[in-house]
């Protein structure tokens, strides 16, 4: 896929990724929806995420192995990266252009409240099923 710029809210926080495919991903946990005020769309942007020098981040840490990271002006979410930088999910609300990556999965589906659901057909990952794969990645050296 092609790089795409993104940017936040207020437009003081622009950057450059490039998407490992063109599929997106919502995340149900706790602390996701916590962040994003909802449901966070993502899309795979691992290992080409670049913010532009002067680009008012602020990065949260989530957890021992996340970041959240959003913008210090207008509080827009804009990612979740990896500790080790190898892994960054990108709001796909920063782009032009969303509706290009249509949602093919659903995380921590689980954790999802009652109040909502997502049309059309997913793949699912429970949050143990999730938790399960990344430790088997993580032991793998992923």
């Amino acid at each position: 896929m092609a790089s795409e710029t993104g940017t936040c809210l207020c437009g003081a926080c622009t950057f450059t990724a490039t998407p490992v495919s063109d599929e997106a991903g919502a995340c149900h946990c706790s602390m996701c929806r916590k962040f994003s005020g909802g449901v966070f769309i993502v899309t795979d942007c691992s290992g080409s995420l670049e913010f532009a020098d002067d680009a008012p981040i602020t990065r949260f840490q989530s957890s021992e192995w996340g970041e959240r990271v959003f913008c210090a002006r207008c509080g827009s979410s804009l990612a979740w990266v990896s500790r080790d930088g190898a892994m960054a999910f990108v709001s796909v609300q920063a782009f032009a252009d969303p509706g290009k990556y249509p949602l093919r999965h659903e995380l921590f589906i689980d954790c999802k409240p009652e109040s909502y659901a997502l049309a059309g057909e997913h793949e699912t990952m429970t949050e143990a099923q999730f938790l399960a794969q990344y430790a088997s990645n993580s032991e793998a050296g992923a």
